[in-house]
């Protein structure tokens, strides 16, 4: 396809949304995300007691 095609097509098939509104989702999407991993921070820490390998008071 030539670039004229590809901006022809365009032409005809306009985005059903703004162009900023496609970055503004990918931003809100990006930021759950990073919510979402900064939730799990120190998971391990809270279970130390769990997986205590010293065997200090256990028979």
């Amino acid at each position: 396809m030539s670039s004229l095609t590809v901006i022809a097509e365009a032409a005809l098939h306009p985005l059903f949304l703004p162009a900023w509104v496609f970055g503004l989702i990918a931003v809100a999407i990006f930021t759950l995300l990073g919510f979402m991993t900064f939730s799990y921070r120190d998971v391990a820490n809270r279970h130390a007691n769990k997986t205590d390998k010293s065997g200090a008071g256990h028979h």
